[in-house]
């Protein structure tokens, strides 16, 4: 059997990103053959990323690519564990071809758009950055005016559609859905029980307390609509002009809001809380005293 040197370790871990001491294991029992080492890791790779599928990811990103005629767009979240691979170049690329995919093939369900090579090219990454990678959520938004906005940090994407109007309008209005997260889009798309909900706690309140039926109903109807026009998008003030309404925006650009998607990324995610001394001390086989 051939010496297993530093600079063999070296090399397979160049090319393949993993740790030393699986590079050194897999060149051992490949008999100091690199190429053979590299196969029997890709055999491997599938048991690899699926030790790794039951660890909480609940960073990454969220991307949006849109339709050179503005008409379509698909919105992406994929998560990775920790926000330092979120950042990561090979992380962002995997993520930017989904997107890409998804796109050539209008493709929405997870599912199937990942039965095939992307999947392959998921494993392979889980084993190359050590982390838990999911393609989790793909949407598509079609209207006569369709853009998007993605925030610097790619944690925030949005997508608006618009019967009429600009890009540029609609793209304003997707940064100000990524800024101020708006629970609907008009008054009337409340949800009854999100509004029986709320008026519960309006006559609760100290102030309510003693106060006739009459009264607190007045008094509920008032603090009703203004909860509706504070989540409502076409009722907020604009951002960048809060003089002027969201749905004023729009109209003034001779159209109607027809739609919004936005994805924060990791919500709904029930994070594990980890506690990192106890990691460390467990690896180094101490336990906590």
């Amino acid at each position: 059997m051939a010496a297993i040197t530093a600079a063999m370790v070296k090399e397979l871990r160049d090319r393949t990103g993993l740790g030393m001491m699986e590079c050194k294991k897999a060149l051992v029992e490949a008999g100091g053959d690199v190429d053979a080492a590299i196969e029997e890791m890709r055999k491997s790779s599938g048991l690899k990323a699926a030790k790794k599928a039951g660890r909480t990811a609940a960073e990454g990103v969220s991307l949006v690519k849109v339709s050179d005629d503005h008409t379509r767009a698909f919105i992406l979240e994929v998560n990775s564990e920790t926000d330092f691979v979120a950042r990561d170049e090979n992380f962002l690329n995997f993520a930017r071809e989904v997107l890409d995919v998804a796109f050539k093939n209008d493709e929405t369900d997870v599912a199937k758009l990942m039965a095939g090579e992307l999947e392959g090219k998921r494993e392979a990454l889980v084993q190359k950055i050590g982390e838990n990678i999911s393609v989790r959520r793909l949407l598509r938004v079609e209207g006569p005016v369709v853009d998007g906005y993605v925030h610097s940090t790619n944690k925030i994407a949005a997508v608006v559609a618009l019967t009429g109007g600009t890009p540029e309008v609609a793209r304003d209005v997707a940064m100000h859905v990524a800024a101020v997260n708006p629970r609907v889009g008009k008054t009337e798309d409340m949800p009854a029980e999100e509004v029986e909900k709320e008026k519960d706690i309006i006559r609760s309140q100290p102030d309510m307390e003693g106060k006739p039926a009459e009264i607190v109903e007045k008094m509920t109807t008032g603090r009703i609509n203004k909860f509706l026009k504070e989540n409502s998008l076409v009722e907020q003030p604009f951002v960048k002009n809060p003089d002027q309404t969201v749905g004023a925006l729009i109209k003034d650009a001779g159209g109607e809001l027809a739609g919004f998607i936005r994805l924060e990324v990791g919500e709904g995610i029930e994070r594990e809380e980890v506690d990192f001394a106890a990691e460390v001390a467990a690896a180094a086989g101490t336990g906590k005293s």
